[in-house]
């Protein structure tokens, strides 16, 4: 019984030994493992899942040197992207990172698997430390570029968005009063608005006769508009969507 006791022991302290990252068939201290299949397979995206096998056992061998393991994690980490497993990818750079933050490939990849999860404050910080890293990062310096220019959009819609085209304090009808109280009604008043001046600058060239009957057809939707609102069987919102229609038709 205490030798069996005594086997149980000396079991768990090796177990307790092994890193979390062992699976059991792997071969942890093998001192043959050769990094040299892994790294090639950077050059190789079409064998994106082959990179994982091979580089999983190399990052996994307690014997891999810590620059050949921050290889590994990053050729692994693309090859995961590759394979749509980006949580996984991003797992892979983030230890990479660590073992040495100063890789701006690693950060611009990084940040761009930020960018498809549609988490941009991330992906601008990552962008951001790639440029600091390494300011002439051509791939780093476009994407950083870019999603300062879609944050900027993003940020001038947001400042519009539930306003209609004109001033809400200075409404005076009833139907603009509702416009104003309704987001989704100032937002397509709007984009009437916008689509109409638009489509006006699009047949500035138009014969004087064709503009006055673009004008007047508009000027007759809001003049129903405004008579019509608040009586029996009038829909406000259908009748400013079929207007949109109808001016995205003539614009298109």
């Amino acid at each position: 019984m205490r030798c069996v006791l005594k086997v149980a022991v000396i079991a768990l302290a090796l177990l307790a030994g092994v890193p979390a990252f062992a699976t059991g068939t792997e071969e942890l201290d093998d001192p043959t493992i050769d990094p040299a299949p892994c790294l090639a397979m950077a050059a190789q995206p079409d064998q994106a899942e082959r990179a994982v096998a091979v580089c999983s056992r190399l990052i996994a061998s307690r014997k891999t040197g810590r620059e050949d393991r921050i290889k590994a994690l990053i050729v692994r980490a693309g090859a995961l992207a590759r394979t749509q497993q980006v949580d996984r990818a991003i797992t892979d750079y983030d230890d990479a990172l660590r073992l040495d933050p100063k890789q701006p490939d690693a950060l611009n990849a990084r940040g761009e698997l930020w960018l498809g999860k549609s988490d941009r404050p991330k992906a601008l910080a990552d962008f951001s430390a790639a440029l600091k890293l390494q300011p002439d990062h051509a791939a780093a310096r476009a994407n950083h570029r870019a999603l300062a220019m879609e944050l900027e959009r993003l940020g001038a819609q947001k400042a519009i968005d539930g306003k209609p085209s004109f001033n809400c304090a200075r409404a005076r009808r009833a139907v603009e009063k509702a416009i104003c109280a309704d987001r989704d009604l100032a937002n397509l008043d709007r984009e009437i608005a916008a689509t109409y001046l638009r489509m006006l600058q699009a047949n500035n060239n138009a014969k004087p006769a064709e503009l006055r009957t673009l004008k007047r057809a508009h000027e007759a939707f809001l003049a129903t508009r405004n008579a019509s609102f608040g009586r029996p069987g009038y829909d406000l919102r259908a009748a400013m969507k079929t207007r949109l229609q109808q001016l995205t038709a003539r614009s298109d």
